[in-house]
């Protein structure tokens, strides 16, 4: 997947996410990519145990075979957490595509109950697996657009 694709893709994980805000939902996203660069499945989060990305690699692995898995991508607008990577781990999505860092997630949700972020990052987590995962981000370009649906959401 080339940068440009990348960055495509981040702004229909961003549109999930506000989708997901609109629906009173937690404002992050995630889009499955297939390895012909086509959207396969769009996932928003639902609330503090039902991530985006977790339910979107549940989903895509009872959809798809694993080997078509691993020439898959997902993209999502924020670093996953240690829950949500390890779930792409055993899912076998082979690349990870993030807009922002965990670490900027704390920054917008302050001490919310409804987000009690860990700071333990995804490539930590993928990386203590046996498995070779791809993983590209973060995207500084996109922190505007990304963080945007966040500023209203996490204030209430």
């Amino acid at each position: 997947m080339t940068r440009d694709q990348m960055l495509a893709h981040l702004h229909a994980a961003d549109a999930v996410a506000r989708e997901a805000a609109a629906h009173g939902h937690h404002p992050f996203g995630c889009v499955l990519v297939g390895p012909d660069d086509r959207i396969l499945m769009r996932q928003g989060n639902i609330d503090v145990v039902r991530h985006a990305e977790t339910e979107l690699c549940r989903r895509a692995a009872a959809a798809y075979p694993a080997d078509y898995l691993w020439t898959s991508t997902l993209v999502t607008t924020f670093e996953p957490c240690a829950m949500c990577a390890g779930t792409l781990y055993w899912a076998n999505i082979g690349a990870l595509v993030y807009g922002l860092e965990e670490t900027q997630i704390l920054a917008l949700t302050g001490p919310s109950q409804e987000n009690p972020t860990m700071h333990l990052s995804s490539r930590t987590v993928l990386g203590s697996g046996q498995k070779q995962i791809a993983i590209h981000g973060p995207f500084p370009e996109m922190e505007a657009e990304l963080v945007a649906p966040h500023l209203s959401f996490w204030r209430r």
